[in-house]
């Protein structure tokens, strides 16, 4: 079973309740001014923002003003359309090798075990993987990555505890320019995305990977727990500011109730989501597919 497989049984209940919003907010009312707004609160209820909700609502009811939609079915199209259109607008093309990946992102979120599913989804690609571990602060934190790496069959650079996470990452795109590896992937540290030095720190790494390997593409991934609602939208506003990030990474998706706040982030900050996790197996992750998501929940 593919992912989104999962993702249509894992979202289910999801999926039911929206739809049962929609269907009572349809037999009661008309298209006009207070379907539209009942529309917004429905989105919001979901984990959209309100700026994102407002901006959902403003497509529909002009596109569907235009073509003089009223029917139930046709305005749910629509608004899948454009659901669908507003995560498609931040997709960005895939990874071309060789690549860097370095994940980031707050504690608990699970960057060590999406470090090893990466490395299995690579892989399964027929390409060749090191994971490097720069997360030299958390207790046995190499330790987890190299039982990941070991399950997953790659190779793992890591140094000792307390170690500057920037000489790991160094020594990671120097082993992997000599023997031509496709993919490095980097578990770092988890940290608030409050605190001013461990930003500096990512600042750091991020320099480092530039000024040798400028010739890899270097994607900087944000690792959110899907069961985090809108809150995560603020986390990554944060870490894009310190890094730049290029995607997401969405962990534990088959937890959550609440998905509407990856539109938030595809239309507020113009980040996609690249990969999903829906459970603990090594094959539990997979690229993200808009329409594929939109249709699980809508």
């Amino acid at each position: 079973m593919g992912l989104f497989g999962k993702l249509f049984g894992a979202l289910k209940k999801t999926k039911t309740a929206f739809s049962e919003k929609l269907r009572v907010l349809f037999s009661k009312n008309k298209l006009g001014n207070e379907f539209y707004e009942e529309l917004e609160e429905i989105l919001i209820s979901s984990d959209v923002s309100v700026t994102t909700a407002e901006e959902v609502v403003d497509r529909v009811k002009a596109q569907a003003i235009a073509e003089r939609l009223k029917d139930e079915a046709y305005v749910t199209n629509l608004l899948r359309g454009v659901l669908t259109d507003m995560l498609e607008e931040s997709e960005v093309e895939p990874p071309s090798y060789p690549c860097v990946i370095m994940l980031v992102g707050v504690n608990g979120v699970g960057k060590t075990t999406t470090v090893g599913k990466l490395a299995h989804y690579f892989l399964s690609k027929g390409k060749t993987v090191t994971v490097a571990a720069a997360d030299t602060f958390r207790a046995a934190a190499s330790e987890q990555l190299s039982v990941w790496a070991e399950r997953a069959k790659v190779r793992i650079v890591k140094h000792e505890e307390g170690s500057d996470p920037s000489a790991v990452i160094f020594d990671a795109v120097s082993s992997a320019k000599a023997k031509k590896t496709d993919v490095v992937i980097v578990d770092t540290a988890g940290r608030l995305h409050v605190k001013d030095n461990l930003m500096n720190e990512l600042r750091k790494m991020d320099r480092v990977v530039k000024r040798e390997y400028p010739e890899a593409d270097f994607l900087k991934l944000l690792v959110l727990d899907a069961t985090t609602g809108q809150n995560a939208v603020n986390q990554a506003r944060v870490f894009d500011e310190a890094v730049e990030l290029d995607g997401i990474v969405l962990t534990k998706l088959d937890g959550t109730a609440k998905g509407g706040f990856v539109f938030s982030l595809s239309s507020e900050l113009s980040l996609p989501v690249i990969f999903a996790g829906v459970g603990e197996k090594m094959d539990d992750l997979e690229a993200f597919d808009s329409k594929e998501f939109v249709n699980a929940i809508l």
